[in-house]
């Protein structure tokens, strides 16, 4: 990148570099490093587009666009993703919220209608809190409990759910499923339980796309051997989390809803139709106790 080039031609350097290596929406994901490294929205961008940048300006961008040709999330160069509408901080201590997701939040909405009710919401795996933050801002009358396995990744809930305006209606603490005894701290039951919970094979992780099994959190990702081991525990312990006439919402992996679905009929809890993501995945899997 030359010294004091022209916006334009940063824009153009910066599509190169991304489209050797692989990536694709080289301008849009150029003009996001652009905007970031100069501080500028894109319409600022378009306005000054052939006047000369800054050196810092050229040398931030530099930065950026090296870690994106490392095939880092772009979320995590931002520091931010948008779910539902809202601004959601992340790092690679959690799982980048994808549009996916909101097929949850779409579910409790139709299946949960009075949004003055005083629900009880419980997420197992917060992760970011996309889901359980959402809900406590649909349901302004709820109060909920989120846990995680990972401390960095409460820290970065409790600072989207300050950022949100709902921090006080929400419990969020360290809880690891795998280890026994996890549900103790889980005080009473909850008339929601949602979980995106991990559910890639264990030996399809590493082949993941370099942006996912690269650089997002492992422990986010890999379901055990069939992918379904997160799934055993919650529907085991469902019938003593949640309220009866209670809902479970979880989210699964393509081809996996009807064994999640059985999972939850076994333990005792009445499955409902899945609900189809955009692309046309069963992608939610409700259960009412």
């Amino acid at each position: 990148m030359a010294e004091n080039a022209p916006y334009d031609a940063l824009l153009r350097d910066t599509a190169v570099a991304l489209t050797a290596a692989g990536i694709d929406n080289v301008r849009f994901e150029a003009r996001l490093l652009l905007s970031r490294a100069a501080g500028l929205t894109i319409e600022q961008l378009i306005a000054r587009g052939r006047d000369p940048a800054p050196a810092a300006v050229a040398a931030a961008l530099r930065e950026l666009t090296a870690r994106r040709v490392r095939r880092e999330p772009m979320a995590y160069i931002l520091g931010e993703r948008e779910f539902w509408g809202l601004p959601f901080k992340v790092s690679p201590a959690v799982l980048i919220p994808r549009p996916d997701s909101e097929t949850v939040i779409e579910t409790v909405l139709d299946l949960l209608p009075d949004r003055s009710r005083k629900l009880r919401i419980l997420d197992l795996g917060l992760g970011s809190g996309c889901l359980l933050l959402t809900l406590l801002r649909e349901y302004p009358q709820a109060t909920s409990v989120g846990i995680d396995a990972s401390e960095a990744a409460l820290a970065i809930a409790q600072a989207n759910a300050l950022a949100l305006g709902v921090a006080s209606r929400a419990r969020l603490s360290r809880g690891d499923w795998r280890q026994a005894g996890w549900t103790d701290q889980l005080e009473g039951r909850f008339d929601l339980l949602v979980s995106n919970p991990p559910y890639i094979e264990s030996a399809v992780v590493d082949g993941l796309m370099p942006e996912v099994a690269a650089h997002e959190p492992r422990l986010a990702l890999d379901g055990g051997t069939d992918g379904l081991a997160a799934y055993r525990i919650i529907a085991a312990e469902a019938p003593r989390l949640v309220v009866p006439g209670g809902w479970a919402v979880v989210e699964a992996g393509e081809g996996q809803a009807p064994a999640i679905a059985a999972l939850f009929g076994a333990a005792g809890l009445t499955p409902k139709p899945t609900r189809l993501d955009l692309g046309g995945v069963a992608r939610v899997v409700p259960a009412q106790y």
